[in-house]
């Protein structure tokens, strides 16, 4: 027997989700600390933009006597009818500076976050932690002094050595001794400075891994280190950039500790373990007293401006780097 299909029963149609409508009703407290948010940073921009105005408009009378010059000549000749100075030397060491303590520092950071993280023993791993975030907390001036009478002369055999086993590289070219008060060694220095910074971000980041992806890689037969390899080093990569990178602006702005160390010549020769060299900041440092008049002034503040380009320059790259490389990110087991 056919079924007529006109005549066989329907289902009623269900009627079309409506969307929903999500409002933002805040409460007064969530009002008032988003406010007191959006205040907050941009207080922050608005001091920074103020800081580099400041800077620029104090040192333009100086560039204007000097012109592009500035960054081709060297120290704070201001005495005589026609003033030469500039920020070249001194820029070149600070470069040069942070050079070398990221290069001794970063890893020696790193690996003491990881062994905090994951090596130490779980009875000294308190005390351990304790130590070196207070390392962090010891003034500049304490390491300044500890590397003048005790660093300083057991580094000299070190440079003696490279000068006259690698002095095939131009960066370990010596031509005349003596080989103390050098970039090198205040390159230790700040190294030194900086590792506790680096290691205490490192460590915080490293110790975030999920426990989920550690438990699988040992599960699937991984080592102690292929474990960090293929899930702590990739989850905590952003987060160790951006240490290095912060490690980084300490290691340019850094005054005191270099000051001591560094015989203060202004010139440019690249040589590391040469004695001599500067910063901006120690030449800031040194001269701010004895600036040559209103010119001398305009002149450290305009090799202000410089350092503060140099150090918002490489914060933005640090940003855009960390950007792209979010904790996390890579962690494939």
């Amino acid at each position: 027997m056919a079924i007529d299909l006109d005549l066989a029963p329907r289902r009623p149609q269900a009627p079309a989700p409506t969307p929903i409508t999500v409002t933002r009703d805040y409460s007064t407290p969530d009002k008032v600390f988003r406010w007191g948010v959006q205040a907050s940073g941009l207080g922050v921009f608005l001091l920074l933009v103020a800081i580099g105005s400041f800077l620029a408009w104090s040192g333009w009378p100086a560039f204007k006597v000097a012109g592009w010059g500035f960054f081709t000549h060297s120290g704070p000749v201001l005495v005589g009818s026609h003033a030469n100075f500039g920020v070249l030397a001194s820029l070149t060491g600070t470069v040069e500076v942070a050079f070398v303590a990221m290069v001794f520092g970063a890893p020696v950071a790193i690996c003491t976050a990881l062994f905090l993280s994951e090596y130490a023993p779980l009875r000294s791993r308190r005390s351990l932690i304790a130590m070196i975030d207070l390392a962090a907390a010891i003034p500049s001036i304490i390491f300044g002094l500890w590397a003048f009478f005790e660093l300083q002369p057991n580094v000299v055999g070190l440079s003696t050595w490279m000068s006259r086993h690698l002095a095939f590289i131009p960066f370990f070219k010596v031509t005349s001794p003596p080989l103390n008060a050098s970039i090198f060694i205040a390159g230790l220095v700040v190294g030194i400075m900086i590792v506790p910074i680096v290691a205490s971000i490192c460590r915080e980041v490293f110790s975030l891994a999920p426990a989920g992806e550690r438990e699988a890689a040992l599960a699937l037969g991984a080592s102690r280190w292929q474990m960090i390899r293929t899930v702590v080093l990739p989850f905590g990569r952003g987060g160790m950039i951006g240490a290095v990178m912060l490690g980084l602006g300490r290691a340019l702005e850094e005054t005191i500790a270099v000051t001591i160390i560094l015989a203060g010549s202004y010139k440019v020769t690249g040589q590391i373990l040469q004695h001599g060299g500067s910063t901006i900041s120690q030449l800031i440092a040194i001269n701010f007293n004895q600036s040559g008049g209103a010119l001398g002034v305009h002149d450290l503040l305009l090799c202000g401006f410089v350092l503060f380009l140099l150090t918002l320059v490489i914060n933005l790259a640090a940003s855009a780097i960390v950007n792209r490389s979010r904790s996390g990110a890579g962690v494939d087991l």
